[in-house]
């Protein structure tokens, strides 16, 4: 059954989109605005536009259609399990495993096997998407949370939204980064030049990238990299913007690795938190999988001789 929610556009030149993400920060801003374009949000009876500016006053009523029915398959799959409750369960997700299915990707993927291992995960992102409060690509590693219930949901997403949780990953890139520390910033879009790829783009959106060196090997560095916004491919976006991608990068790497590494050399190290339910702050922290591990092993093998 389709949920109505009735909300009030008190001030006046506010973009519809962002009010109803403002109002209702569980739901995506593209979701949303596909909601819009469907004609499932009216302002004061009528269909307007994502980009519609409040004069206002107006009165919004957002229809929020039912959830379809599940039909993505438990599948038990390994999973490395950093902490579980009732509420939310941190995983330390492989380098490879898909988050959510997709086009094309229906088997196999976190979702899958989060399926199979717990009874219940929330709903709120949909029936492809259930628990997944934030994303980690592909080929990235590390410790991610997802949701049991949706009161778990909307806090964590509050707190993602808000900066409140912190992310730390550390990725290993293509020559010395002569800077102890800095900040990168530029707006990441779709590239014109390639729709499969993100860029640094006029009219994208903001993304702040803070990185520290942690190591340098000469030909390549370890650093720590802290996330101020959470865009599609932020890190390898940056960190390329600046000349040093990262080693294994598949889409933004400008040579071949010569490691055995499948995919980027990006890894979540570290997510901290405050507990949905009982509001204790709680911190979390992933190894380096084995094929990071096994690089910088050989990169610092190579600086002692």
């Amino acid at each position: 059954m389709a949920e109505q929610v009735v909300l009030k556009m008190e001030r006046a030149g506010v973009r519809l989109d962002k009010f109803l993400t403002e109002q209702r920060p569980e739901l995506s801003r593209s979701h949303l605005q596909k909601l819009i374009e469907a004609g499932d949000v009216l302002v004061d009876g009528r269909q307007r536009k994502a980009n519609y500016k409040s004069r206002g006053g107006e009165t919004v009523v957002l229809t929020l259609p039912a959830p379809e029915a599940l039909d993505i398959v438990p599948e038990a799959l390994p999973l490395s399990i950093l902490y579980e409750d009732a509420d939310i369960i941190v995983i330390d997700k492989a380098r490879g495993m898909v988050v959510h299915p997709a086009a094309g990707v229906t088997h196999g993927t976190l979702v899958n096997a989060l399926l199979a291992h717990c009874k219940d995960l929330s709903g709120i992102n949909g029936a492809i998407r259930p628990g997944i409060v934030h994303r980690l690509d592909k080929d990235t590693s590390g410790v991610m949370v997802a949701a049991k219930n949706d009161r778990a949901h909307l806090d964590l997403a509050e707190q993602i939204r808000t900066k409140a949780a912190r992310r730390v990953y550390w990725a290993i890139v293509w020559g010395n980064i002569r800077e102890e520390s800095g900040t990168i910033k530029g707006a990441i879009g779709r590239s014109e030049k390639d729709r499969k790829c993100m860029a640094i783009v006029e009219g994208g959106k903001p993304a702040v990238t803070h990185f520290h060196v942690l190591e340098c090997f000469g030909t390549y560095t370890l650093v720590e990299c802290r996330l101020e916004t959470g865009r599609t491919h932020q890190i390898r976006v940056h960190l390329t913007s600046i000349g040093h991608p990262l080693v294994g990068d598949p889409k933004y790497g400008h040579r071949a690795s010569p490691f055995a590494i499948r995919g980027q050399a990006l890894h979540s190290k570290t997510l901290d938190l405050t507990h949905p339910v009982t509001q204790v702050p709680m911190h979390f922290e992933a190894p380096l999988p084995e094929d990071m591990a096994t690089i910088l092993a050989r990169l610092r093998a190579g600086q002692r001789k």
